[in-house]
């Protein structure tokens, strides 16, 4: 058994390592500078530690266990399970780009061969593994599908910067195009996942499952923001009232925030693409959506108004917002809504200053065109937005950087006493 796994991102290379824990594994990425960094046993994305990278990195394509990554299409022909984790992210009017899958999909149909099995992990709406990825598969090899090769379906459930839910004890979800093969892909991943292995009757419930995860979790949180905005405008603490409701037994232990991310603020347009193309529309999903890609604008606005309520003058007035990325101790800035609160605030005319020292500059520069530091500037703000709960800010001491009259205001509600304001 030899297995190529394509792409080596958050995602790819977290289970790349793990299955070299058994198998030969190759790492196929079309990032030379990924594959370079990766082969010297660092890892940018600090998803897997350095030591464990370096316990199952091998010199080259081998038939023992271990992991070599390569962008190069040789190393990758004598594999027979191919498993695809790349992105899949959404287009600026927020419909599903597959380009990612597609174009994975063209890359691995030209190595392969009869008897294959072609995994996808990528989150998708239903229909996306057989209708759309097979078809590329097909055409670009020349083979057929459920006689030739075959394909299955594992969703990921990778929770970046998360030390204690690694791949190998969350359990996965498989699915295969056939009942026997369904078997084969469960085998594989029950080989080497701790948490055990749940095999879905088709590769289309295994895609609705994944999708749905995402979706449920950002409809919760939709309610808990606009249960933010109307007890703030009737002057309550929400997380007083979440506290007092959470000691109920069933209560579900939602909190208030801004969606983004990988998974939450996108996977529910990929299931709202395939609602309306079946003739339904989604009313509570894209409500949800709609919310939840406003509060970046509702958090700007709580802002200024504690600014104007201190006789700060607004336009020219210098804020410093701590945190780029999209979540705590993670440098993951894909998809941050925190860009959106740093958007509306410059609106207003107002300087700001982003300190992270957990996102690297050029990647934020890159994606957002946005200048960051990585350390505290020695200066004063006006204000002082906490937008990601990194562990560096838990303890900071503001009162050096504060001007007489600044503000601080908490996005994550982990500042206690010492926050103006908070979300």
């Amino acid at each position: 058994m030899k297995i190529a796994v394509i792409g080596l991102g958050y995602v790819g290379l977290p289970l790349a390592r793990l299955f070299a824990t058994k198998y030969s594994v190759i790492g196929f990425d079309i990032n030379q500078a990924r594959v370079n960094e990766l082969n010297s046993g660092k890892d940018s994305t600090l998803e897997v530690e350095d030591d464990l990278l370096r316990s199952v990195l091998v010199g080259g394509p081998s038939e023992g266990q271990g992991l070599y990554c390569s962008t190069s299409m040789d190393d990758i022909k004598d594999c027979n399970y191919y498993v695809v984790t790349v992105p899949t992210p959404v287009d600026k009017n927020n419909r599903p780009d597959l380009t990612p899958l597609y174009k994975s999909s063209e890359t691995v149909a030209k190595v392969l061969k009869k008897g294959d099995i072609v995994i996808y992990e990528s989150t998708v709406y239903p229909g996306v593994t057989e209708d759309e990825c097979v078809p590329v598969l097909e055409r670009v090899s020349g083979l057929k599908f459920n006689e030739d090769f075959f394909a299955g379906y594992s969703p990921e459930r990778i929770n970046p910067g998360d030390k204690e839910h690694t791949v190998e004890k969350i359990l996965k979800v498989t699915a295969g195009s056939t009942p026997e093969v369904g078997v084969k892909v469960n085998d594989l991943y029950k080989s080497v996942i701790k948490a055990g292995t749940h095999l879905a009757p088709t590769i289309k419930v295994a895609e609705a499952a994944k999708v749905i995860e995402n979706s449920q979790r950002d409809i919760n949180i939709a309610f808990v923001n606009e249960l933010a905005k109307i007890f703030n405008c009737m002057g309550i603490d929400t997380h007083d009232v979440l506290e007092a409701a959470g000691t109920k037994w069933n209560f579900l232990p939602f909190k208030p925030g801004l969606v983004g991310g990988h998974c939450i603020g996108v996977d529910p347009y990929y299931l709202a693409q395939k609602a309306q193309e079946v003739g339904y529309h989604p009313e509570i999903i894209l409500a949800g959506r709609r919310l939840n890609d406003s509060m970046g604008e509702y958090v700007a606005s709580q802002v200024v108004k504690l600014m104007i309520k201190r006789n700060i003058t607004i336009n020219n007035s210098n804020l410093l917002m701590l945190g780029v990325t999209f979540k705590e101790n993670c440098p993951d800035v894909r998809n941050t809504k925190i860009v959106d609160v740093i958007k509306a605030l410059k609106d207003y005319g107002i300087n700001i200053t982003i300190f992270d020292p957990w996102a690297t500059p050029s990647e934020v520069q890159h994606e957002y065109g946005l200048e960051t530091v990585t350390e505290l500037p020695n200066d004063k703000f006006d204000a002082i937005v906490l937008g990601v709960a990194h562990n560096e800010f838990k303890e900071m001491d503001f009162s050096a950087i504060r001007t007489s009259n600044s503000i601080v205001y908490d996005v994550k509600g982990i500042l206690g006493a010492k926050a103006d304001g908070k979300l």
